[in-house]
């Protein structure tokens, strides 16, 4: 029996959809619109003949098919993308001294940082995480070879290799009063989060107070998921517990973030461009930079 070939690009948007858990999110991923990552799930459901995902007007989840495609699916990618290295790169080698910050696409992170070690297993990764601001710090210090953060106010240094929409975000249960201040949750500052929020709502003349600043970005899901508040995070910090706020003439329109690695230019570089080149080419499913 002959069996369908499986395209690479219909699997790389398969799993952007399984791992971000919609069709709009996958196309931020892989750099399509909706309706072409949409396309590609229907056309690699019709090659293997099977449904690969339950739809609902609320809800996207895999079926059992879809689970088993998903391992397989990822493993090959990896192979695509490890093929295509080998032969138009040279091995990396040596440590890299890499810090994080923690709100680079939380959920997807751990992976990513898997498949890079899969694919130049002779880098051994120093990995060190924290908020943005801590990061960049110790990068100046000269404690850190390259950081993944949000790009910092007004500097334009870094490669994009992520952008995200910042959303208003309370607890799934929450009622907003708008006869009372918001309470808001913060992070202490310097934080960006906290002055996109500030300024949104001072901009409009809403009162609003600091019911609770919390020290991470954990806290701060904890405390807005307890109905403390209200807070501005990047999109793919809504969870269970969380819900999107999405009453235009209520709550101020907010900017993408943006999130940069730093370190191209450095002693390092060898090792920190096949990271960036890595993490460009994972998160958009092209070659080409998000700037």
């Amino acid at each position: 029996m002959r069996y369908p070939d499986l395209e690479i690009d219909l699997l790389r948007a398969f799993v952007a959809v399984a791992e971000s858990g919609g069709f709009t999110a996958a196309a931020e991923v892989v750099g399509r619109s909706q309706s072409a990552v949409s396309q590609k799930i229907l056309r690699l459901e019709e090659a293997v003949g099977l449904r690969l995902f339950e739809r609902s007007s609320r809800s996207l989840n895999l079926t059992g098919d879809g689970e088993r495609l998903l391992v397989a699916a990822r493993r090959l990618l990896e192979l695509n993308d490890a093929a295509v290295r080998e032969l138009l790169e040279p091995a990396a080698v040596g440590s890299l001294r890499l810090g994080v910050a923690e709100d680079f696409i939380p959920q997807q992170l751990p992976g990513v940082l898997a498949r890079f070690r899969r694919l130049y297993p002779a880098v051994h990764l120093e990995l060190k995480t924290g908020m943005s601001c801590e990061l960049l710090t110790a990068y100046e210090a000269g404690e850190l070879d390259a950081v993944i953060a949000k790009r910092d106010g007004e500097a334009r240094r870094g490669r994009i290799i992520w952008r995200e929409p910042l959303v208003w975000m309370a607890a799934a249960e929450y009622k907003a009063d708008f006869s009372e201040p918001l309470p808001l949750v913060l992070l202490p500052p310097p934080c960006t989060y906290r002055e996109v929020m500030t300024g949104a709502l001072d901009s409009l003349r809403r009162d609003w107070y600091p019911a609770c600043t919390a020290s991470s970005l954990m806290g701060i899901q904890a405390a807005v998921a307890g109905g403390l508040g209200v807070t501005v995070l990047g999109r793919a910090f809504v969870r269970e517990g969380l819900k999107e706020l999405q009453v235009p003439e209520h709550w101020p329109a907010l900017p993408m973030t943006e999130i940069v690695l730093i370190g191209e230019d450095t002693a390092q570089a060898e090792l920190v461009r096949p990271l960036a080149d890595f993490l460009t080419e994972s998160l958009s499913g092209t070659a080409t930079p998000a700037a």
